[in-house]
């Protein structure tokens, strides 16, 4: 059977991940950083300000008005 490219690079990555010692410790790291980053401060530092501000089905309405309340004048 003949090695495709893609079958020698997965076959590459997978013998390089199963003979990693501090690179598995390292890569926990990483993915908990970005659930960190993404779920956790998401919640507290960025709350949904337009689902506050704008009733259900208004968002299009709500945004349309700011930014014409927002545009300079040209007087």
């Amino acid at each position: 059977m003949k090695d495709t490219l893609f079958c020698r690079m997965v076959r590459f990555y997978v013998d390089g991940f199963r003979s990693m010692t501090w690179g598995r410790a390292l890569w926990a790291l990483i993915v908990l950083k970005l659930f960190v980053m993404f779920c956790v401060l998401k919640v507290f530092f960025f709350p949904d300000v337009l689902a506050r501000r704008a009733g259900p089905g208004g968002e299009g309405d709500y945004v349309a008005s700011e930014l014409v309340g927002r545009m300079p004048s040209h007087e």
